[in-house]
């Protein structure tokens, strides 16, 4: 989760910075307005591109989950079966 809160405040550092660096430099606001769509733009994109690497690294974690947590229920289900079995022998 951390990572995922160190990404968006990056992309909101990166954001604040352009839109100082452009504010602050002396345009015409046709050139000002320009540059921000532009910088908007690509920003987006890069948003969308680490939204969908976050998503596959998702995907992949509930996958391997998933995985895990049915050979854990299987060892238990033969513990518990075992056990049974052990204790059927003791009477």
């Amino acid at each position: 989760m951390s990572k995922g809160k160190f990404a968006v405040g990056a992309i909101v550092g990166a954001v604040a910075g352009i839109v100082a660096g452009v504010l602050a430099a002396p345009k015409a606001g046709k050139d000002m307005r320009a540059d921000l769509r532009a910088k908007a733009s690509e920003l987006k994109k890069d948003a969308l591109k680490r939204t969908e690497t976050a998503k596959e690294y998702a995907d992949d974690v509930i996958d391997e989950t998933k995985e895990e947590a049915k050979e854990v229920r299987e060892r238990t289900h033969r513990a518990v079966d075992a056990s049974k079995g052990d204790s059927e022998k003791e009477k």
